[in-house]
């Protein structure tokens, strides 16, 4: 069966005008709706018959759009109360910052900013708790106008941080030749100079040599060294933002010890075109290439530039898949078993259709697995709102869509759970919660919903369940150790 996806019928956020000073940038959150009057789009406001003209630049807007509104999975609406027209964005588990065209001259006026439901605040820290298994993911794109200060800098040094460490990992090295002094001869020795300079002062055992070394980039190690000077100035001006920052300025400190061997250098603009061009191996080094590019010329990264910043992209729904992941480690110190990673393709199983090309579904893979000797725990992450529904609502009052969505969820986990013929299966389906939420279930002893059933001799234990979008996630672990213990 297909991984679900968040959907835009969920629970809504409350509809949010921006008035026109701010229609530069549009902001809203994921699984969110923003409505703005549709006036931004009308250049001259002169113009004879406005509401026609502005319904057909919105209708433009739509159209020039609609590529980077698909792949952030955002909708427009065109929306007229009677007295003005206003596009509606629906958004769903994305998160990131796209550009957008002006129907009116053609360029990239406008941006669009898709944060967090859950806030960035809590976000930070989770990533960092988690090790960053996930960071935001940048896109080829214009630069995005009116994001200053809309985005903390640390969401996009992480970007950048990381990309040079998968390239220090695996930077290539080449063959030099160095001209030193030794005491027995190597490679091409320069016997005139020896016997003219060396002898004469009775310097025996200083032989001139010239010889081929394997060395290091030293030229490309000094791009880095600057590069990771500019980072660290910015992260240090967020020291307060939480220790997540803190731990990033230590990455970056550590990334600084291994280049310190050269000094730091900006990289020209020959240098830049030398390293696009030669013969690259793999993408970690394209990528580091382009996170010192987009530094060095300001491009909003480390919190360089005030005016625009880089388009980014980040589904939330591999953001809480990484976080389960990061969840388990922790309960399995509590019960035991060994985690599997579908993040790391640990838990994909194929799916053998004949003939072939028949096959819509190639494969399953679970999220999570934990493997004990007698039993099989199988985790599955829906960045949904499901659950805050559910819990708040009478099953027969939440919308019949959200009801069919939540039974593909369980159809789903009960198809993991062919994976195993272990006799005792539990398969638990995680959803997202506030902390508010959280503490609501606590109180009403609401924290599981659980059935079980049997399939001959296996007995699988089905089980619904929340964890508060926080990084003090003791309680969660206790809760849901106790739970997949038994």
């Amino acid at each position: 069966m297909a991984k679900q996806s968040g959907k835009r019928s969920f629970f809504r956020a409350p509809q949010v005008s921006v008035e026109k000073s701010a229609t530069q940038c549009i902001e809203m959150t994921d699984l969110g709706l923003c409505e703005i009057p549709a006036q931004f789009l009308l250049k001259d406001g002169r113009t004879r018959n406005p509401e026609s003209q502005i319904a057909r630049l919105a209708t433009q807007f739509i159209h020039d759009n609609r590529g980077i509104l698909h792949d952030f999975g955002v909708s427009v609406e065109i929306r007229y109360d009677g007295q003005k027209i206003s596009l509606l964005f629906s958004s769903t588990n994305c998160i990131g910052a796209a550009p957008l065209l002006s129907p009116t001259s053609g360029r990239v006026d406008y941006g669009l900013i898709i944060k967090p439901r859950f806030d960035w605040s809590g976000l930070g820290p989770m990533l960092s708790s988690m090790g960053w298994k996930i960071v935001p993911t940048p896109l080829r794109l214009p630069l995005v106008p009116g994001t200053e200060r809309k985005i903390p800098p640390w969401v996009l040094s992480s970007i950048t941080l990381y990309r040079i460490q998968l390239m220090l990992d695996q930077l290539n090295r080449n063959f030099s030749f160095i001209e030193a002094d030794l005491s027995a001869p190597k490679g091409s020795v320069n016997w005139n100079q020896y016997a003219t300079r060396r002898l004469p002062t009775l310097r025996l055992l200083n032989i001139p040599c010239k010889y081929p070394s394997l060395q290091d980039n030293d030229d490309l190690k000094s791009g880095i060294h600057h590069t990771l000077k500019l980072i660290m100035a910015s992260l240090q001006s967020q020291r307060t933002a939480g220790i997540f920052v803190l731990q990033l300025v230590e990455l970056c400190q550590y990334l600084i010890s291994r280049v310190n061997s050269v000094l730091p250098k900006q990289p020209t603009s020959i240098s830049m075109q030398r390293w696009n061009t030669i013969p690259i191996r793999t993408e970690a080094f394209r990528e580091g290439l382009r996170a010192i590019e987009w530094t060095i010329e300001e491009r909003g990264l480390a919190g360089l530039s005030n005016l625009q910043g880089l388009p980014w992209i980040m589904p939330m729904e591999h953001f809480f898949e990484a976080w389960i992941e990061t969840v388990a480690g922790d309960i399995v110190r509590n019960i035991g078993g060994q985690v599997k990673a579908g993040r790391k393709r640990e838990t994909i199983t194929p799916i053998s259709w004949d003939p072939p090309f028949t096959g819509s579904q190639k494969y399953l893979l679970p999220d999570v697995i934990i493997e004990r000797e007698n039993d099989i725990i199988i985790l599955d992450a829906k960045y949904k709102q499901h659950w805050e529904e559910i819990n708040f609502h009478t099953w027969s009052r939440v919308e019949e869509v959200i009801r069919e969505q939540h039974r593909e969820d369980l159809l789903q986990i009960l198809a993991y759970s062919t994976l195993s013929d272990k006799r005792n299966i539990t398969s638990c389906l995680v959803y997202p919660c506030q902390e508010t939420t959280w503490r609501s279930m606590i109180s009403r002893n609401r924290i599981f919903h659980k059935a079980s059933l049997y399939a001959g001799n296996r007995k699988i234990n089905l089980l619904l369940t929340a964890v508060p979008m926080t990084t003090d996630k003791t309680e969660a672990i206790k809760f849901l150790s106790e739970a997949l213990r038994n």
